[in-house]
Protein backbone atom coordinates (compact mmCIF):
# COMPACT_ATOMS: atom_id res chain seq x y z
CA UNK A 1 0.00 0.00 0.00
CA UNK A 2 0.85 3.54 -0.72
CA UNK A 3 2.18 5.76 2.38
CA UNK A 4 -0.25 8.64 2.66
CA UNK A 5 0.22 11.63 4.14
CA UNK A 6 -1.54 14.59 4.54
CA UNK A 7 0.16 18.12 5.34
CA UNK A 8 -1.65 20.91 6.95
CA UNK A 9 -0.15 24.39 5.81
CA UNK A 10 -0.78 26.59 9.23
CA UNK A 11 2.55 28.76 9.29
CA UNK A 12 3.59 28.62 5.92
CA UNK A 13 2.10 28.69 2.19
CA UNK A 14 2.48 26.44 -0.37
CA UNK A 15 5.31 28.06 -2.27
CA UNK A 16 6.93 28.24 0.82
CA UNK A 17 6.95 24.62 1.88
CA UNK A 18 6.61 22.49 -1.05
CA UNK A 19 10.35 23.18 -2.74
CA UNK A 20 11.56 21.77 0.21
CA UNK A 21 9.94 18.73 -0.18
CA UNK A 22 10.70 18.59 -3.36
CA UNK A 23 13.95 18.63 -2.80
CA UNK A 24 13.77 15.67 0.04
CA UNK A 25 12.34 13.56 -2.90
CA UNK A 26 14.63 14.23 -5.44
CA UNK A 27 17.35 13.57 -3.01
CA UNK A 28 15.76 10.13 -2.03
CA UNK A 29 16.25 9.26 -5.92
CA UNK A 30 12.44 9.42 -6.32
CA UNK A 31 10.91 11.50 -9.03
CA UNK A 32 8.20 13.93 -8.23
CA UNK A 33 4.42 14.51 -9.87
CA UNK A 34 2.76 17.46 -8.37
CA UNK A 35 -1.19 17.90 -9.09
CA UNK A 36 -2.80 20.94 -8.65
CA UNK A 37 -6.42 22.02 -8.72
CA UNK A 38 -5.96 24.39 -12.04
CA UNK A 39 -3.82 25.36 -14.72
CA UNK A 40 -3.66 29.03 -13.44
CA UNK A 41 -2.20 27.47 -10.33
CA UNK A 42 0.22 25.09 -12.00
CA UNK A 43 1.43 27.95 -13.94
CA UNK A 44 1.93 29.99 -10.78
CA UNK A 45 3.95 27.10 -9.15
CA UNK A 46 6.11 26.68 -12.69
CA UNK A 47 7.55 29.69 -12.44
CA UNK A 48 8.06 30.01 -8.66
CA UNK A 49 10.20 26.69 -8.24
CA UNK A 50 12.55 28.49 -11.03
CA UNK A 51 13.28 31.48 -8.63
CA UNK A 52 12.37 29.99 -5.20
CA UNK A 53 15.59 30.12 -3.92
CA UNK A 54 18.82 32.25 -4.93
CA UNK A 55 20.82 29.27 -4.40
CA UNK A 56 19.03 26.32 -5.66
CA UNK A 57 18.00 24.84 -8.82
CA UNK A 58 15.39 22.15 -9.06
CA UNK A 59 14.85 21.38 -12.09
CA UNK A 60 10.96 20.93 -13.60
CA UNK A 61 8.58 21.22 -16.44
CA UNK A 62 4.79 20.70 -16.88
CA UNK A 63 2.49 18.79 -18.80
CA UNK A 64 2.02 21.40 -21.34
CA UNK A 65 5.74 20.87 -22.60
CA UNK A 66 7.42 18.41 -24.46
CA UNK A 67 9.26 15.38 -22.80
CA UNK A 68 7.56 15.15 -19.85
CA UNK A 69 8.77 11.88 -19.33
CA UNK A 70 12.50 13.29 -18.86
CA UNK A 71 11.38 15.48 -16.29
CA UNK A 72 12.71 14.65 -12.42
CA UNK A 73 9.37 17.16 -10.71
CA UNK A 74 6.54 17.33 -13.43
CA UNK A 75 3.74 19.82 -12.65
CA UNK A 76 -0.05 18.69 -14.04
CA UNK A 77 -3.54 19.06 -13.48
CA UNK A 78 -4.28 15.63 -14.70
CA UNK A 79 -4.37 12.13 -12.89
CA UNK A 80 -1.25 10.55 -15.24
CA UNK A 81 2.04 9.96 -14.24
CA UNK A 82 3.51 10.24 -17.52
CA UNK A 83 7.15 10.80 -15.98
CA UNK A 84 6.88 7.44 -13.79
CA UNK A 85 6.76 9.33 -10.27
CA UNK A 86 7.54 7.89 -6.79
CA UNK A 87 5.67 10.16 -5.12
CA UNK A 88 2.81 12.07 -5.91
CA UNK A 89 1.83 15.94 -4.07
CA UNK A 90 -2.17 16.80 -4.50
CA UNK A 91 -2.29 20.98 -3.71
CA UNK A 92 -5.28 23.53 -3.83
CA UNK A 93 -7.68 20.24 -3.41
CA UNK A 94 -6.66 18.80 -6.70
CA UNK A 95 -8.74 15.15 -6.37
CA UNK A 96 -6.31 11.93 -6.50
CA UNK A 97 -6.36 9.67 -9.01
CA UNK A 98 -5.90 5.28 -7.50
CA UNK A 99 -2.38 5.40 -5.71
CA UNK A 100 -0.88 1.89 -5.50
CA UNK A 101 1.14 2.93 -8.20
CA UNK A 102 2.92 5.39 -6.26
CA UNK A 103 5.25 4.49 -2.78
CA UNK A 104 4.27 8.10 -1.08
CA UNK A 105 1.61 10.43 -1.91
CA UNK A 106 0.75 14.07 -0.29
CA UNK A 107 -1.60 16.07 0.39
CA UNK A 108 -0.86 19.76 1.25
CA UNK A 109 -3.91 21.96 2.41
CA UNK A 110 -4.19 25.45 3.25
CA UNK A 111 -5.48 25.51 6.56
CA UNK A 112 -6.96 29.00 6.05
CA UNK A 113 -8.79 27.39 3.10
CA UNK A 114 -12.44 26.57 4.53
CA UNK A 115 -12.90 24.87 0.48
CA UNK A 116 -9.45 22.86 0.88
CA UNK A 117 -9.80 21.51 4.56
CA UNK A 118 -13.00 20.57 3.73
CA UNK A 119 -11.51 18.41 0.36
CA UNK A 120 -8.69 17.15 3.02
CA UNK A 121 -11.07 15.39 4.99
CA UNK A 122 -13.34 13.92 2.70
CA UNK A 123 -9.72 12.46 0.81
CA UNK A 124 -8.57 11.48 4.38
CA UNK A 125 -11.92 10.08 4.78
CA UNK A 126 -11.76 7.83 1.28
CA UNK A 127 -7.94 6.98 1.35
CA UNK A 128 -8.20 5.63 4.65
CA UNK A 129 -11.41 3.25 3.69
CA UNK A 130 -9.10 2.37 0.97
CA UNK A 131 -6.58 0.77 3.14
CA UNK A 132 -3.81 2.69 3.20
CA UNK A 133 -1.33 4.16 5.73
CA UNK A 134 -1.91 7.62 6.62
CA UNK A 135 -0.47 10.15 8.49
CA UNK A 136 -1.57 13.63 9.74
CA UNK A 137 0.97 16.37 10.45
CA UNK A 138 0.71 20.42 10.97
CA UNK A 139 3.57 23.31 11.52
CA UNK A 140 4.14 24.33 14.29
CA UNK A 141 4.73 28.05 14.77
CA UNK A 142 8.34 27.20 13.72
CA UNK A 143 7.27 25.78 10.67
CA UNK A 144 8.66 22.76 11.64
CA UNK A 145 6.44 19.53 10.63
CA UNK A 146 4.77 17.68 13.55
CA UNK A 147 2.49 14.26 13.59
CA UNK A 148 -0.50 14.72 14.74
CA UNK A 149 -2.18 11.79 13.66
Amino acid sequence: MTDVLFYHLTESTLEEALPALLERSLDRGWRAVVQTGSEERRDTLDVHLWTWRDDAFLAHGTDMEPHVEHQPVLLTTGAENPNGAHIRFMVDGAAPPPLADYERAVFMFDGHDAFQLEQAREHWKSIKAEGHPVTYWQQTPEKRWERKA
